[in-house]
C-alpha cells in the first residue's frame, strides 16, 4: 500500500486530550470529531488538512488516555498515516485497530518539515521526502497486520475471515 500526502508536523508528548479534547468524547460520528481532531494544539488543522495528508511527530505521540476516539478523529480528518519516533503503545494499538497506519522511523522525523511532501510504502517502509529528495526506511509492518490495515481494520478484517470459513 502506498501513500502521499503533505506533512503536519508535531512535537513530543502530543497527548489524546490535545487530539481530541475531552469537551468532544460525547461525540461518536467520525466526521464529527475530525471537525475538532488537533485544535487545543493547532485551530486550523481541521481547515487544513487534506485527504491523504500525513503526519509527522516526534516522540510519545498519542500519550495519555486510551481513548479511541483519538486515532478515530485523525482518520476521519483526512490523515492516511502518522510518522514518529515512538507511539504510546494504547494509541498504536487502537489505530492499527480502525486501520490507521503509522510507523516509527526517527530518520524521517529528524528530516521532515510542515508541507513537505511524502511517500510511503507501507510494505517496504521506505519513506520518500519527495520535497527534499531523501529517502529513509521504517520498519515494514508484518503481513497478519497489513492485513488489518488494508481490510480497514480490526472488524473489518474479522468479519472477511469469518466469511471466508
Amino acid at each position: 500500500m502506498k501513500l502521499r500526502g503533505k506533512v503536519h508536523k508535531f512535537g513530543s508528548n502530543v497527548n489524546t486530550d490535545v487530539i481530541i479534547p475531552a469537551r468532544y468524547l460525547s461525540i461518536s460520528e467520525p466526521a464529527e470529531l475530525a471537525k475538532h481532531c488537533m485544535e487545543d494544539i493547532d485551530p486550523e488543522f481541521a481547515t487544513k488538512v487534506e485527504s491523504g495528508d500525513i503526519i509527522v511527530a516526534t516522540t510519545n505521540f498519542g500519550c495519555g488516555s486510551s481513548r479511541e476516539h483519538a486515532p478515530l478523529a485523525i482518520k476521519a480528518s483526512g490523515i492516511s498515516c502518522i510518522i514518529a519516533q515512538s507511539f504510546a503503545r494504547i494509541f498504536f494499538r487502537n489505530a492499527i485497530n480502525i486501520g490507521l497506519p503509522l510507523l516509527e522511523c526517527a530518520g524521517s522525523v529528524a528530516e521532515t518539515e510542515a508541507g513537505d511532501i511524502l511517500e510511503v510504502d507501507l510494505s517496504t517502509g521506505e519513506i520518500k521526502n519527495i520535497s527534499k529528495n531523501k529517502t529513509v526506511m521504517a520498519n515494514p509492518y508484518p503481513e497478519f497486520m497489513m492485513d488489518i490495515i488494508d481490510a480497514g481494520g480490526l472488524i473489518e478484517y474479522t468479519k472477511h475471515r469469518l466469511q471466508s470459513i
